[in-house]
């Protein structure tokens, strides 16, 4: 059920969907209504803050149900990234009191023109549309739907006014659909008596609500058929040749017959072409690849786009066989430069369709960058766009493949935290923008089993949080319980305990720690220090984190310092102090910590009972070139003072 389950009550208009980051209706202004399409109504509107024209397909749902169903199957979709798939830019569920209708919205890029305007102008011109040009986009849309193909989506609702033109040689797919949406048996009935035209591209299963990706491939042979025809012949005869398709191939070898003695371009081709795509039994109709292999190998077409797919079927001697092998040790004996980085980088965006290269070239990207940082040589260099570009591609092409999950994270760890400041806030801004900190938490909350996806994605997270530019702070309630399940699940994990007071420092900088949690993220960081305090970086990070949360909290400050276990915190910093007194920055995050707590009246007797004014004095005498723990000290010892000429007669906690 969508909406508030409390009341049973409709959504709202502009509610949203469950667990959607979007935004409502109410952020559009409605300038005006496209042709229904065969799902709903595609308004175009215009972004109140930003001006930016949208298309918003609304497609009337029958229950809460539906939508739901929908949602969560379109939701995935968000997360597409590909040159010539224009991905969905939100998608959010509203309730139309008027009339009593409950809409999924689907928020899609905007463009005037698309290969239905294209094909429309030269049919009304008996003009051939251009040989070169529609080489050059059919590469781009044969790409596209390979890469839908090899994630197992189907397009379902592919025609020429799906398939955008960005500019005049730069098209997109857009409007993928849902089965829930595709399978709704009265409203195809309704709109198929309204307008015929928009079902006459659906392959002839798909109208009896079977898909698959050989309904997408009947489609582009449609669309491939109405661009080689349409100089000759009409869009009402068009339509009835698509439609009488379904029965019989008949009319399919007139029109070829008819290309050929009107000398249409690469007519030959697509006389070898369509006949195999438009087969009326889908196990009979060829596969993408078919297409691809038709067209641009055995066939004369070119593409600049193309040409990608048809390296990825031919993969380099040189470095691919020893990345398939897993042999990176082969590869280590290369000369080591930033060249050989840049060639790993190009194999994997050829090579984006094969897992094992994908895998052993993470690995290898993450053996170099680490050797380059350990031997100081130019590691920032290494770490620029092209390898973030590459690592992030192979993260949403196998969003599920953990062993990949692992490799990606602890690169764009490294990655995000090697560049420059400035460069360091665009690529985290730039990677929370594509969902990866949503990601993230996803993978915490359902790989608790696996330490690695842990580990691994806890220091990617403190590596976004580091440079405090947080696009959406919302999700990053969730991670304190998110850490307390992993701490629990690895209590005597020290790196994980590390990595989690990393998350809880910054997470208490930025504000994301409610005050209800404010008790459990002390305890959390005072248990990872008792757990590891010979781990300098865990020490400073869960003191950081203390003085953070004390600084603000009485509450956290009780926590600090109350009796738990047979030791407080207190005797805890006094053991911290003993085993790093000599290192100047775990001195300093300590007394960071006692001039808050000290800053509370209620706490200074726990202070002074504690004898923490002779480890104050302490630090004081053997820090005095560091004008900050001085500073520290004197805050602190003035305070404890003070309390002490308050204290009651014959109070024996009141003692130096």
């Amino acid at each position: 059920m969508l909406g508030p389950e409390t009341d049973g009550r409709r959504p709202t208009q502009g509610e949203r969907g469950p667990g959607y980051p979007g935004e409502p209706m109410d952020k559009y202004q409605v300038l005006y209504q496209l042709n229904p399409g065969a799902l709903g109504v595609n308004l175009v509107v215009e972004e109140m803050e930003t001006k930016v024209k949208r298309v918003i397909k609304q497609v009337e749902c029958m229950d809460d149900h539906q939508a739901s169903q929908a949602l969560e199957e379109l939701m995935p979709l968000l997360k597409l990234q590909h040159a010539h798939i224009s991905v969905y830019r939100e998608l959010f569920i509203t309730w139309n009191g008027e009339i009593s209708s409950l809409y999924l919205c689907l928020v899609m890029e905007f463009n005037k023109l698309s290969f239905q305007e294209v094909i429309e102008d030269k049919r009304k011109a008996k003009e051939i549309i251009d040989s070169k040009w529609m080489q050059n986009v059919l590469g781009q849309v044969l790409d596209a739907l390979e890469y839908l193909h090899h994630l197992d989506i189907i397009h379902r609702n592919l025609k020429p006014s799906n398939i955008i033109l960005v500019s005049s040689d730069h098209c997109k797919l857009q409007d993928l659909s849902s089965n829930v949406l595709m399978t709704n048996k009265a409203k195809w009935n309704i709109r198929a008596e309204e307008d015929p035209f928009h079902k006459s591209w659906m392959a002839p299963e798909a109208l009896n609500f079977s898909f698959s990706q050989k309904s997408d491939i009947w489609s582009l042979g449609c669309i491939i058929l109405d661009m080689t025809s349409c100089s000759f012949m009409a869009s009402t005869e068009a339509m009835y040749l698509r439609k009488s398709l379904r029965q019989s191939s008949g009319s399919l070898e007139t029109v070829l017959k008819t290309m050929e003695e009107k000398q249409i371009p690469d007519a030959e081709t697509f006389g070898n072409l369509l006949p195999r795509m438009l087969q009326i039994d889908p196990s009979d109709r060829i596969t993408i690849k078919d297409v691809v292999h038709i067209t641009f190998v055995s066939g004369s077409f070119k593409s600049s786009c193309i040409s990608l797919t048809l390296y990825r079927e031919t993969v380099p001697a040189s470095i691919t066989d020893m990345l398939l092998e897993g042999n990176v040790a082969s590869i280590l004996g290369l000369p080591w430069c930033p060249e050989l980085v840049e060639v790993v980088v190009t194999t994997m965006q050829l090579h984006d369709r094969v897992l094992d290269i994908q895998l052993c070239a993470c690995s290898l990207l993450l053996h170099l960058l680490g050797q380059a940082m350990v031997h100081h040589l130019e590691a920032k260099a290494l770490c620029n766009q092209a390898i973030t570009s590459a690592v992030l591609r192979a993260l949403w092409s196998y969003p599920e493949e953990e062993s990949l999950l692992v490799l990606v994270y602890s690169l764009l760890a490294i990655t995000t935290t090697q560049e420059s400041e400035s460069e360091s806030e665009s690529v985290s801004e730039e990677l929370q923008n594509a969902g990866l900190l949503e990601h993230i938490l996803e993978h915490l909350n359902s790989s608790l089993e696996s330490r690695d996806v842990c580990v691994s994605g806890l220091g990617l997270l403190w590596a976004l949080l580091l440079d405090g530019i947080i696009v959406n702070k919302a999700p990053l309630e969730k991670v304190p319980d998110l850490i307390s399940q992993v701490l629990a699940t690895y209590p005597a994990d020290g790196e994980m305990a590390e990595a989690s007071c990393g998350v809880f420092w910054l997470l208490s900088l930025l504000g994301c720690i409610k005050e209800q949690q404010f008790e459990q993220v002390v305890a959390l960081l005072l248990q990872s220090i008792r757990l590891c305090q010979n781990r300098v970086l865990l020490v400073n990070n869960a003191y950081r984190g203390l003085a953070s949360l004390v600084e603000v909290s009485e509450l956290a400050a009780f926590k600090v310092v109350v009796q738990e276990e047979g030791s407080s915190g207190l005797s805890l910093v006094k053991e911290t102090y003993q085993l790093h007194k000599d290192d100047p920055e775990v001195v300093e995050n300590v007394g960071m910590l006692l001039v808050h707590l000290a800053s509370y009246e209620e706490i200074l007797p726990e202070l002074v009972s504690s004898s923490m004014k002779a480890l104050v004095q302490e630090i004081k005498e053997r820090f005095t070139s560091s004008l900050e723990l001085v500073s520290y000290a004197e805050k602190v010892l003035l305070r404890l003072e003070a309390a002490t000429s308050l204290s009651p007669p014959g109070r024996g906690a009141a003692q130096p």
